[in-house]
C-alpha cells in the first residue's frame, strides 16, 4: 500500500473509532510510525485529510448501497440488505463522527450533505416506489414525504443526546428505526414477507 493510501487508512480508522476532533496529526504520525514531515508531503492539513476519508467512504457507501439494490429480489431485501451493510459500517462508529463533522470540517460537511440529499434520498425514493409497485409497501403513503422522514430518521441514530453512548448502541437504534419504518410502510403481504427474512435470519 503507498503511503498517501495507508494514511488515509489509519486516519479512516481512527476516525470512526475515537471521532474526528479527538484525532490529532501526531496521532496518525504515531501510529503509522511516519515523521510529520512524511505525512505533510501528502496531504496540506487536517481538513483536507478528514475530506480524503470522507470522500472514500462515500464513494464505497455509494457502491456497495447500488449493490444491495440490484442484488436484491425486491424493495424489502433491498432494505434488509442495506441494513445489513450500514450495521457492517455503524459496528465501529462512534456515533460523534457526525457532529466532529459538522462542527469542525464544513467543507467536508457539505460534501457528505450533497451525498445525503442526492444519492440517498434518490436511492430510497426509489425503493419506496418500487415497493408498492412490487405490492409490498401501501399506495397510499407519501414518497417524497417518507423518504426524507427516513433519510432524517437515520441520522437520529446518531445524536448523542437523544441516544447517549452509555445507554444506547448505535447499530441496535439503527436497526429499530429502519425496521418499524419498514412495517410502517408494509402491506399485509409486505409485512409477511418482512416476518420471512426476520425468521431466517435467525436460523
Amino acid at each position: 500500500m503507498e503511503t498517501k493510501e495507508r494514511i488515509i487508512e489509519q486516519a479512516k480508522n481512527l476516525f470512526l473509532k475515537l471521532g474526528i476532533r479527538s484525532v490529532s496529526m501526531d496521532d496518525i504520525c504515531s501510529h503509522l510510525a511516519i515523521s510529520k514531515k512524511t505525512l505533510y508531503q501528502h496531504v496540506a492539513d487536517k481538513d483536507e485529510l478528514v475530506d480524503m476519508v470522507l470522500q472514500g467512504q462515500i464513494s464505497g457507501m455509494q457502491a456497495e448501497t447500488m449493490d444491495c439494490c440490484l442484488q436484491s429480489d425486491n424493495a424489502i431485501q433491498e432494505v434488509i440488505k442495506t441494513m445489513e451493510m450500514l450495521v457492517k459500517h455503524f459496528t465501529s462508529m462512534n456515533p460523534v463522527v457526525l457532529f466532529d463533522l459538522q462542527k469542525f470540517h464544513l467543507s467536508a460537511f457539505n460534501k457528505f450533505k450533497d451525498h445525503k440529499y442526492q444519492f440517498t434520498l434518490e436511492m430510497i425514493s426509489n425503493n419506496l416506489k418500487r415497493g408498492i409497485a412490487e405490492g409490498l409497501y401501501r399506495a397510499d403513503i407519501n414518497v417524497d414525504i417518507l423518504s426524507r422522514f427516513r433519510l432524517e430518521s437515520l441520522e437520529i441514530a446518531f445524536n448523542v443526546e437523544v441516544y447517549p453512548t452509555n445507554r444506547y448502541n448505535l447499530v441496535e437504534v439503527s436497526i429499530a428505526i429502519i425496521e418499524n419504518f419498514l412495517y410502517g410502510v408494509a402491506t399485509e403481504k409486505g409485512f409477511a414477507l418482512i416476518e420471512q427474512y426476520k425468521n431466517k435470519s435467525k436460523n
